[in-house]
């Protein structure tokens, strides 16, 4: 036997933009993920391991000037 739940969410104001800013910070990351693969690729570089992408896109993102701001958001 299989159950199966439905749930609607409804989020205040401030969860919304909560949720919105989360959102466009792992949209940045994952696009900047798929960005430096795509070059690597294109350069004949190895592949650019799951491992090297969190640490140069997490760490040493959050570092710089451009990316301060990843650092406002639940990394989880």
């Amino acid at each position: 036997m299989q159950l199966r739940y439905n749930f609607r969410v409804y989020p205040t104001p401030g969860q919304q933009i909560e949720l919105a800013r989360a959102f466009g910070c792992a949209r940045v990351v994952f696009n900047d993920g798929l960005r430096l693969r795509q070059q690597a690729r294109e350069q004949g570089e190895r592949y650019i391991c799951d491992a090297e992408l969190s640490r140069r896109l997490i760490t040493e993102a959050k570092l710089t000037p451009q990316r301060a701001w990843l650092g406002e958001v639940s990394a989880v």
